[in-house]
């Protein structure tokens, strides 16, 4: 896979619409540039600005300049270099309702073509509203524009349908234009490293997969904070929740990158039946008694964060003062199959928390009580930690004896820290999947089914909810949630390790790990 990685993507004509959004702005031109700059996009390539608003090709080319100043990791700083990547870029204003306009789009398409060599290859990325999804494809079909002799590629952002049942709807609505294999359903967290290092982790160690089942691990705990609200997304926001906005998508894939089995071959089917398959494996929640004993639906009220005050969730713009949208989701959920039965994995997601982290906790069981050490010790269990951000690394937690002639036994913390061998230079997460996209890798991407287990499952509990309207429980912006949350791990006996930016009490560091 690493020689792969190093492969320019193949030529292609790139169609970003709602090129005039934050997406674009924040994520789509820096990623592009960064490949350009990397010589992971050779010069066969023309990208297509689209949106409403009109725009000449001259401005839209500053405003890919500016947004490479503010949000890059490069810097643009070869004005040749800079001539040459922003000579690829070009704007049409398009109203998606109207096909003649995909019909000029497909004469400005073979114009770029014939400029740049490039091959008849289209990648189409939507970043729309997922109701525009269907009625776009139905134009690119009949307005001509997937009649190429290349291949045609298709990239949705989440949601991905807003339930189930929408989601059928949507998928029934795109296969009458794209085959599965050419959709690609970008969830961004499968674009992190350490998202990706998880499956080298734990298929290219050998020490790890006869330990990685229930006869060594008591549980799992997958973290997913932010110290953020709402921003500019209340409106959003208010109608979806945290469950829809985070446990949906990348909480579930998450969970399904550790739990899943080892794949057959390294290859993208392979790997993401796996996922599909530790999915159908979550054990569904038969009645509102059992969300309401394993679930927590949250929302912050008012607080403070070091030292500054922080606005409760219903004073936010664009948010019902009255709003029931939860802020806060933890859950305890189990997969029943041979690897993991009884065997908790805990999952927690929030806005307004005290630390900005995504990190997974492996927790080993203990070694018995009345074995050596144990039965004067107080040993700490085994911990196999996952930090995908900010930070990104790994650390293995084990006892060790304390220097000295007390024979005293501490907790030793080994780090690698990826964040502090790379830095800044690390490549971000669209980089990583548009550049997949450009070569036609889905491993990193969700399949059809993959959307459709997760939101069976989640419905669910939004189901339970809806009829049983379980209270709503408040917790301070700035803490780390409903007071229930640390009862929910103490009912199995245990509790939430402290996560990335929280210090340990006497755990000695090992390889550049926090004094």
């Amino acid at each position: 896979m690493n020689k792969q990685d190093s492969i320019a993507a193949e030529g292609a004509v790139y169609y970003l619409f709602g090129a005039t959004g934050d997406l674009a702005r924040r994520k789509l031109f820096p990623a592009l540039f960064s490949l350009y700059k990397e010589g992971k996009l050779a010069e066969d390539f023309a990208v297509v600005g689209l949106a409403r608003r009109p725009r000449t090709n001259e401005q839209f080319r500053a405003d890919l300049l500016k947004s490479i100043g503010e949000f890059c990791r490069y810097k643009a700083d070869d004005s040749q270099q800079w001539e040459r990547f922003a000579s690829h870029f070009v704007y049409m204003s398009l109203d998606i309702n109207n096909v003649d306009g995909f019909r000029e789009l497909a004469r400005l398409t073979g114009e770029l073509d014939a400029k740049f060599d490039i091959p008849g290859n289209r990648l189409f990325y939507l970043a729309l509203a997922p109701e525009l999804f269907g009625p776009v494809s139905f134009n690119l079909r009949d307005g001509g524009m997937l009649e190429s002799k290349g291949w045609n590629r298709l990239v949705i952002e989440k949601p991905f349908g807003y339930d189930l049942e929408s989601a059928r709807k949507l998928n029934a609505q795109l296969s009458q234009v794209f085959k599965e294999e050419e959709i690609y359903r970008i969830d961004h967290y499968l674009g992190k490293e350490m998202v990706q290092n998880i499956q080298v982790l734990r298929f290219a160690n050998a020490f790890f997969e006869p330990l990685w089942n229930n006869k060594h691990i008591a549980n799992v705990q997958i973290t997913l904070s932010e110290t953020v609200g709402v921003e500019e997304r209340g409106g959003y926001y208010d109608k979806s929740g945290a469950l829809r906005d985070m446990v949906q998508n990348h909480m579930m894939q998450m969970l399904a990158m550790i739990a899943m089995e080892p794949p057959s071959r390294l290859h993208p089917e392979d790997l993401r039946d796996e996922k599909v398959k530790a999915l159908r494996s979550l054990r569904p929640f038969a009645s509102a008694e059992e969300v309401k004993a394993n679930v927590i639906r949250g929302q912050y009220a008012g607080g403070e964060l070091n030292g500054k005050p922080l606005s409760a969730y219903r004073d936010e713009d664009s948010v019902n003062p009255q709003s029931e949208t939860e802020t806060y989701f933890a859950a305890r959920v189990y997969l029943d199959n041979f690897r993991w039965a009884g065997v908790p994995f805990y999952i927690r997601t929030g806005k307004r928390l005290p630390v900005k982290t995504t990190e997974v906790v492996v927790e080993f069981k203990n070694v018995p009580d009345n074995m050596l050490f144990a039965q004067r010790h107080d040993l700490a269990p085994n911990l196999l930690v996952i930090r995908v951000n900010p930070m990104e690394g790994i650390y293995i937690k084990i006892n060790a004896k304390k220097p000295g002639v007390d024979n005293v036994v501490q907790p030793v913390s080994m780090e690698f820290c990826q964040s502090c061998m790379i830095g800044i230079n690390t490549p971000e997460a669209y980089e990583r999947l548009l550049h997949d996209a450009g070569r036609g890798e889905s491993t990193y991407f969700t399949r059809w089914d993959e959307v459709a287990e997760a939101w069976a499952f989640v419905d669910r509990i939004a189901e339970a909810w809806r009829g049983n309207s379980p209270e709503l429980e408040l917790y301070p912006a700035g803490s780390w949630g409903p007071a229930r949350v640390e009862q929910l791990l103490a009912e199995d006996g245990f509790h939430w390790w402290p996560v990335n930016g929280q210090a340990e009490d006497n755990v000695i560091w090992i390889s550049g790990g926090p004094k």
